[in-house]
């Protein structure tokens, strides 16, 4: 039979449940809007679209390397506590163990099987928010890889192995030494999580983030010769370059070079040229609106007062 919209909508409103999750419920119980109520619950889809809505900004953050490859995932709960239950962790690290196969694209990592099961990563995480009780989103995945080289990492504000607050990634294309690489890597991942870059380089910077330092630079300066303002425009932009990108910055492990200097200094032990060609860096719950909790009015409004 055909599913009319104006009757998903009704069982979406009525759940809260997506919209492809409504569908198929009318499908399967043939238009019957009350059975369809109560296969989305047996399902566990109606209790946690309900959660849907809340604001899950906690989690933990999910590593998998592999010599030549890295990913990371992002997966949320609502409340720290649930970030120290084993039962979220190890769903974290299964899911970020199927990351690298993703290759970056959330969708195809969510309707991969997850381990263990015959059901998707998608579904196992809706039938986990019914088993813990808060809404649990895997919000972002990334991937890197080098042709030759390592894919290293590193763990920041570790809960358990591979498991964290902020998570980073880097690759370095090289011919030289696995276990050097594989050190300096991971020393390099150490930098990047304490400094946050924007980009490799300047060249890596988006446009408009440029553009919108120079027009900050240019009103400064209003006045001054043309030939002067270009020469404090490239000043400014190097300054930018020697704090935001990658290369350029000052080397945590020894501010005196940067990290372009120290790379060059770490090929006679690597045994060979070193080029980063990525890095990504995820920390936990960033970009995400978060409420402000008001624990004595919740408290308050859940005993009725």
């Amino acid at each position: 039979m055909t599913i009319s919209a104006s009757l998903v909508k009704e069982l979406r409103d009525k759940t809260g449940a997506g919209m492809m999750d409504c569908k198929s419920a009318l499908s399967e119980t043939k238009g019957d809007i009350e059975a369809a109520v109560d296969w989305l619950r047996k399902k566990g889809l109606s209790k946690a679209a309900k959660k849907a809505g809340r604001v899950a900004a906690e989690g933990l953050i999910g590593i998998s390397t592999s010599g030549k490859s890295g990913a990371l995932v992002e997966v949320n709960s609502e409340t720290d506590f649930v970030a120290r239950n084993e039962q979220f962790q190890d769903m974290v690290l299964k899911i970020a163990s199927l990351a690298a196969k993703a290759k970056g694209d959330l969708a195809k990592l969510l309707a991969m099987t997850y381990p263990g099961t015959k059901v998707t990563v998608e579904d196992h995480v809706k039938e986990m928010v019914g088993t813990i009780g808060e809404n649990l989103t895997v919000r972002r995945t990334a991937t890197l890889t080098v042709p030759k080289g390592v894919v290293g990492s590193y763990m920041h504000n570790q809960a358990a192995p591979d498991l964290g607050k902020i998570g980073v990634l880097v690759a370095l294309d090289s011919g030289g030494k696995a276990a050097e690489l594989a050190d300096l890597a991971r020393m390099i991942a150490m930098h990047v999580a304490a400094t946050n870059p924007v980009a490799l380089d300047l060249a890596g910077v988006p446009a408009e983030t440029l553009e919108r330092e120079k027009a900050i630079l240019a009103d400064k300066n209003k006045g001054k010769p043309a030939h002067v303002l270009e020469k404090i425009l490239a000043g400014g932009l190097k300054s930018y370059g020697k704090e935001n990108c990658l290369l350029d910055q000052a080397y945590i492990h020894d501010p005196s070079k940067s990290v372009a200097q120290a790379l060059k200094e770490a090929e006679g032990k690597v045994g060979g040229p070193v080029k980063i060609t990525g890095f990504v860096r995820y920390a936990l719950g960033e970009g995400i609106e978060k409420k402000d909790d008001d624990f004595a009015a919740e408290v308050a409004a859940a005993a009725g007062a």
